[in-house]
């Protein structure tokens, strides 16, 4: 799905673009970080579900850098909804994947941007600003920049499952039953650790980890992330193995062995 071939120089455009909108992003999400004003309300009168000014404010950013560069495409926001394009393109975008983190201060939230066709993920950027650190893949890329360099993106080589570090944001996942599928995972496992959002799966793009598990995903939450993890060697499904863009039950792994003792165990 990732990697398809575009004519002519439009990668070496979309990057530029890819790029520049993450740029954009980057100084109105560390505008309002650590600030003891920042402006903070709940989506949803059930359950905490933040959004902060930051959020709007770094995907307004985007929009107008992208109306400037390429205003042909379309764009999927989290905070801004749908903008249809004539280009057969959209570009789908979390301002901050992370708010929960964000508003308490630590660097694990990123912005993430991500370009599809009808068919998927094309390309996909993870950025966290705070740190400096950028991870991107697709369209032959898959490469690291951060206080250390540049570097290639690789995924983890295969090694039994009783040695993989496993990653999810929440503890309480899911469903009830969809807590006790990742519960007979996290029991196989060596090492698991919680609350990293999407810093969790460019970490798993750069070889750190080994998995990443997680269930109620939205299509901003994952469309760069599957384009990172598959541009750097490893895979990214739902829960049957099938395509994960869109979206819900998601497993993200290093490569096809672990995928799929961790999918044999998702499955009971």
């Amino acid at each position: 799905m990732v990697g398809r071939n575009l004519k002519g120089s439009m990668p070496a455009e979309l990057w530029r673009t890819a790029h520049a909108l993450a740029d954009a992003a980057r100084p109105a999400t560390l505008q309002f970080f650590r600030s003891p004003a920042l402006d903070v309300s709940s989506k949803n009168a059930l359950h905490f579900d933040p959004v902060t000014e930051a959020d709007r404010a770094a995907e307004a950013a985007i929009r107008s850098a992208l109306a400037r560069l390429r205003p042909q495409d379309g764009m999927l926001g989290e905070e801004l909804g749908n903008q249809v394009g004539e280009s057969g393109l959209t570009w789908i975008v979390d301002p901050i994947d992370g708010t929960r983190g964000y508003l308490s201060g630590t660097p694990t939230w990123g912005v993430l941007i991500a370009l599809a066709d009808a068919g998927g993920p094309v390309l996909g950027v993870i950025d966290q600003p705070y740190i400096g650190e950028r991870f991107w893949g697709g369209l032959g890329e898959a490469t690291t920049e951060g206080p250390r360099g540049r570097a290639a993106l690789a995924t983890r080589a295969a090694r039994p499952l009783e040695q993989a570090v496993l990653y999810t944001t929440f503890p309480e996942i899911g469903t009830n039953d969809e807590r006790a599928a990742f519960e007979r995972v996290r029991d196989r496992v060596r090492l698991v650790r919680y609350g990293m959002d999407c810093y969790a799966y460019a970490l798993l793009a750069a070889g750190q980890i080994d998995l990443v598990i997680e269930a109620g995903l939205h299509v901003y939450d994952i469309a760069a992330p599957i384009a990172v993890i598959e541009a750097a060697g490893g895979l990214v499904t739902d829960w049957q193995g099938g395509p994960a863009h869109g979206g819900g039950q998601v497993i993200a792994a290093a490569n096809r062995t672990v995928h799929a003792e961790a999918l044999a165990l998702l499955n009971g």
